[in-house]
Order: C-alpha cells, then structure tokens, then sequence
C-alpha cells in the first residue's frame, strides 16, 4: 500500500481499532495466480510484544489448498471512508476521497486442530456475547463443533511489515478542514465516522 508521510500512522492503537472494526477483511496470497478471500480476522494480544492475526477459511476453498508454512500473504483492513466534494473547499479544487486502512503482510503458519478450536471459540464469543440469547461454542458440545471443523482451515498470519494509513484531508487548510468535518457530521455512519477521526487530529 502506497502510503504517503502525510497519512502515516505509527500508532499500535489506530492499527488495533481499525482491526477490531473491520474485522470482516481480505486475505491475499500468490502462487501461480493470486488468490484474494474475504474471512474474519482476530487480533491475538496474548503477547503483546508479538500480536499476529488468526483467520479461517473454507478447506474447499482453493487458497486453502495453496497454503504451507512460510508463504507471505497480505492482510488489508479497510476502516470508514468518505466521499469528500470539491465543494466543501473555498477554492477550486478536485474532490478526493478520506479513508483509514491497515495492510499487513506477513507469513503463514498453519493452526493445529487444538488452536482452530480455541480460534472458533474466540471468534463466537466475540460476536455472540453482544445477541440476546448467545450461543457459544461450548453450548454446543465437543463433539459437533469437532465434526464442523473437519471444514475449515485455519492461519495464523505473523506479521512482517504494518502499514497504517489515515486520510483525513490533513493537507487542508484550518477553513477547509473544518468546512469538511461540518458537511460529514450530517452524513451517513460512515461519513461520521471520518468527521470524529478527523476532529480526533486536532486534539
């Protein structure tokens, strides 16, 4: 990801949030063509000095196949974006668009049956707890969690090189930014979104 100084990001936390919000993100891997899935990502802190993301995908997908310990494959995280128009400027000028995104490449290591099982309870947990009646893995019993897993394949992806990157008109002027900032306040989640990242740069 091309990522100009402007827009760089060094900060852990902006990387943990986008993940955490995003966590429905593409997997990117190359052979003898590319292959690209969407699958759902978990940040593992257990460590954290050395965090990695866990993911799983179909066995009868084709990237599945592909995969052995050691290959390289990119992670990307698209956070909220916007739509910015030329209008909101006090001059003339080309409209853009402002967006967060986090692109993480790194080396695969195959998960055994015992760490896909921890996975899958992770993953349920997280997103269960929140429904009325949650459902977790363990309501589930040992057995058929065990006989769906014989579908799934499941990676750890250690990380080689982070790429943060939050877009957020900072090469406008105080008028401009703020003209910006009032025009998404009125919009859509999304474009709220990027209004409370960008005031969040002034602070």
């Amino acid at each position: 990801m091309y990522v100009p100084k402007l827009y760089r990001s060094e900060d852990n936390n902006v990387m943990k949030e986008i993940i955490r919000e995003n966590a429905f993100a593409l997997l990117v891997s190359s052979g003898n063509r590319i292959r690209a899935t969407h699958s759902m990502m978990v940040l593992n802190e257990d460590d954290p000095e050395n965090i990695y993301i866990e993911t799983h995908i179909s066995r009868a997908n084709s990237q599945a196949k592909t995969f052995k310990n050691g290959d390289e494959v990119l992670c990307d995280f698209l956070g909220a974006h916007s739509y910015i128009s030329s209008s909101w400027y006090d001059h003339i000028n080309v409209s853009t668009w402002n967006y967060e995104a986090v692109q993480i490449y790194g080396k695969v290591q195959l998960m055994d049956q015992e760490e896909l099982y921890r996975h899958l309870e992770k993953l349920t947990s997280r997103f269960e707890k929140k429904q009325q009646c949650p459902v977790m893995v363990e309501d589930m019993g040992k057995a058929f969690v065990e006989k769906e897993m014989k579908g799934a394949f499941g990676i750890k992806i250690i990380p080689d090189e982070i790429f943060i990157q939050q877009k957020l008109s900072q090469n406008r002027k105080e008028h401009d930014f703020r003209n910006i900032i009032s025009n998404l306040e009125n919009g859509s989640v999304n474009e709220q979104k990027i209004a409370n990242q960008m005031k969040k740069l002034k602070r």
